[in-house]
């Protein structure tokens, strides 16, 4: 433990140094204008793979954006990690609202604020240094394989079929992933549970041309009205979600289990003041921690249509359009609840417009096991460094890989993350905390070993 501490002490300014230049790098994964910067990014992984001494380290191309692989193999008679993160990062607008460019990075207040320093550049970039440290001191206990993709943030389209390609060498024992949160600096947790996706984006259309609003208005179908009208159809008055068949799937906890999961420390006021709101709003029944970890949603992340420049313009659109997400928990599916949604916006819109229905991409829900030697090494880990035991927590978005992983490889995983609900991912602002990132490095090379020792 000692040689853990005094490394990262020796280092830590050079490692956040190194996480600054990558976070400079502007990888939108979702927008082609910043293809090279994504390309230039893995390169940047790889490089830093090749400096903390892993072998067979490539960045490897798919139609879409790469994967960087690299290993270390010591024993093959040794258990295998196999690391994944991402290097990709969330579009940064609105630019407006970010109190720094989204890439430059800055430091304020312990923090590390640019796009991607938790989501996942941080917490990606804390296995690579963990790895170097366990590499320059000699203490690295068992294989590691490094899997680093550039689309997580669209929907790792290209993943499935990489994998497919590769599982030969993609052969271990455990997926290690950190790309989720604690419940506090002082409260560590660790996720065992991560709901599914369905997205989709919805497009209505009235007229065949934008018209003038006050010789057509009150005659022809507004589609920004009547898509308002559909999505607000979706919920009834107690928020529950109207889609026919929708939770035909879902799978109840029991009220010993409800109970367990409200026992995380969580302060409803505090939540609150966080987010400038009078009152929360969710399904009638469940608390904050059950809307959020177990039960679905509908939620609305975009929507458009008519004018929306500066002044006025009598408009009555032809056209508009919504994004629009939906979470899922065990034992929902991607297909059908996209089917189901399809067939039930196509029904309920009137003969004035037609509609469309793009699905764009999915994941299916999660749930892991608390009793494997996997999750105890981590929670072994994190006990050590941060003084207490870990809760298990359900974590309300969407790792889609996690179920890839055990469908294509047989492989579970262990979601070891170290961000907070606070760092504003997605978010303008989005952060880091300095200590969450060496805290990290910290913690994961006691991963490795007690992994190693428990599956001897």
């Amino acid at each position: 433990m000692e040689h853990i501490k005094q490394y990262i002490e020796e280092n830590k300014d050079r490692f956040l140094a190194e996480l600054m230049d990558m976070l400079r790098i502007p990888s939108v994964s979702a927008d082609s204008k910043y293809k090279e910067d994504v390309q230039r990014n893995a390169e940047f992984v790889k490089n830093s793979l090749i400096a903390a001494g892993a072998d067979k380290v490539e960045v490897c191309p798919t139609p879409g954006h790469p994967i960087v692989y690299g290993e270390k193999m010591i024993d093959p008679v040794l258990p295998t990690v196999v690391v994944y993160g991402h290097y990709d990062v969330q579009p940064a607008d609105p630019l407006e609202l970010w109190d720094s460019p989204p890439f430059e990075p800055v430091i304020k207040d312990g923090l590390i604020v640019a796009r991607g320093s938790c989501d996942d550049k941080g917490q990606m970039f804390m296995h690579v240094k963990a790895f170097e440290l366990m590499m320059k001191t000699n203490s690295l206990p068992c294989n590691v394989k490094f899997m680093i993709e550039g689309e997580e943030e669209v929907g790792s389209s290209n993943l499935g079929t990489w994998i497919r390609d590769n599982k030969d060498r993609l052969k271990g024992d455990i997926i290690l992933i950190s790309d989720t949160s604690i419940i506090a600096n002082d409260i560590p947790s660790i996720d065992v549970g991560l709901r599914g996706l369905s997205y989709v984006e919805v497009e209505v259309t009235g007229p065949n041309r934008d018209l003038h609003s006050g010789v057509y208005g009150g005659a022809v179908a507004n589609p920004i009205t009547i898509l308002c009208e559909m999505i607000a159809k979706m919920k009834d008055e107690n928020n529950h979600i109207t889609i026919p068949g929708f939770y035909d799937d879902v799978i109840a906890l029991t009220d010993a289990e409800r109970e367990d999961l409200n026992r995380a420390p969580f302060s409803l006021d505090n939540y609150k003041k966080d987010l400038n709101v009078e009152d929360v709003h969710g399904e009638k029944g469940y608390t904050t921690l059950e809307r959020t970890g177990i039960r679905p949603t509908f939620e609305l992340n975009g929507i458009w249509g008519g004018y929306i420049g500066e002044g006025a313009k009598t408009v009555l659109p032809s056209k508009a359009y919504a994004k629009i997400s939906m979470r899922l928990v065990p034992n929902q599916t991607t297909d059908k609840i996209t089917e189901i949604f399809t067939k039930h916006f196509e029904s309920i819109a009137p003969k004035s417009v037609k509609v469309k229905v793009t699905p764009h991409h999915g994941g299916e829900p999660v749930v892991t096991p608390t009793d494997s030697i996997a999750f105890k090494a981590a929670s072994m880990a994190m006990e050590t460094t941060f003084g207490k035991k870990p809760i298990p927590t359900r974590g309300g978005g969407s790792i889609p890989i996690v179920a890839l992983f055990e469908k294509e490889l047989g492989l579970k995983s262990v979601l070891m993350g170290f961000g907070l609900d606070s760092d504003l991912i997605h978010s303008p602002n989005e952060h880091y905390g300095i200590f969450n990132f060496l805290k990290g490095i910290e913690t994961i090379p006691l991963f490795y070993k007690n992994f190693t020792e428990m599956s001897k």
